[in-house]
């Protein structure tokens, strides 16, 4: 999921590394729906052997390995070495054998052409530095005709897992602007603006669905506080600029805010995603379709 330019940029997800690790049985459980969407729609099956970029700590990397089987294989890569020594870690506590780690950057990735079957990236294409030359290496690793799929959020105001944090934070701190093609979780909210840069990049046959699901996990309200405050590292940046009693505040006024998503000690958000999928052109096949 993290997948950066620049040093101050990686710097603040080598910070962030650790909660991930911290916490990534909850983020696991989180997106599992998406990481389910995110295969059907690559069209993942036993044998196929897959790129994963920007892994993260292991997702969806650790559950690819378990549809792919024995005779199937992942390669997890990630910008940041300590998401890779995470994901290793878990891998080797799963008795996961069939997927191999790698640090590089999405639009320099160590591998020779065609080499993959399938490349897939669950919300890490967001963060890439320049999405045209990420996604234009990873078609180049794919085998012609080969699957590619990447899973971005979609627009913030239908993520109440996003907007109930921002909403309050936003009465106490005051947030500059994002710029629309800044490095952004919702960089790519937008419908079809990531189908149009993987066309770009030279993918065939694109195309761009809406998934539903419930981000859930096993959460009260003041774990789910601690969890996010500690996860976000723009939102960890903005908190260290208050005092304890503005912090304990907001904790609060978050807790309030989400407690109609919160039921039994399990948390659960509506949320709304967009999968953009394509294939790589295949030379010998005369009638490749454009999409």
């Amino acid at each position: 999921m993290s997948q950066l330019g620049g040093s101050d940029t990686l710097k603040q997800w080598q910070e962030t590394a650790s909660y991930w690790t911290k916490h990534h049985e909850t983020i696991r459980a989180m997106f599992a729906p998406l990481t389910a969407a995110l295969i059907e729609h690559a069209r993942i099956r036993q044998g196929d052997s897959v790129l994963d970029v920007a892994g993260g700590a292991g997702e969806p990397s650790l559950t690819i390995a378990r549809v792919v089987g024995p005779l199937g294989s992942v390669m997890c890569t990630d910008a940041v070495p300590e998401m890779v020594a995470a994901a290793e870690r878990e891998a080797l506590r799963l008795g996961v054998e069939n997927v191999q780690f790698r640090q590089c950057t999405a639009d320099s990735l160590p591998f020779a052409d065609d080499s993959f079957d399938v490349a897939v990236s669950r919300l890490g294409v967001m963060f890439f530095p320049n999405p045209v030359a990420g996604l234009r290496e990873m078609l180049r690793t794919i085998k012609p005709g080969g699957r590619i799929a990447l899973a971005v959020w979609g627009k913030s105001e239908l993520s109440p897992y996003s907007y109930v944090v921002t909403d309050v934070i936003s009465r106490h701190v005051q947030s500059p602007k994002a710029e629309p093609d800044a490095p952004d979780a919702f960089r790519f909210a937008e419908p079809g603006k990531l189908a149009a840069i993987l066309k770009e990049a030279g993918a065939i046959n694109v195309g761009e669905s809406v998934v539903k699901f419930d981000i859930a996990a096993p959460l009260s309200p003041a774990e789910f506080w601690v969890f996010r405050s500690e996860i976000s590292e723009s939102l960890r940046v903005k908190l260290k600029s208050l005092s304890l009693e503005v912090r304990d505040q907001i904790g609060c006024e978050v807790q309030d805010a989400v407690t109609e998503f919160f039921y039994d000690g399990q948390m659960s958000f509506p949320a709304q995603m967009i999968i953009v999928n394509g294939q790589k052109r295949d030379p010998r096949v005369p009638s490749n379709k454009e999409s």
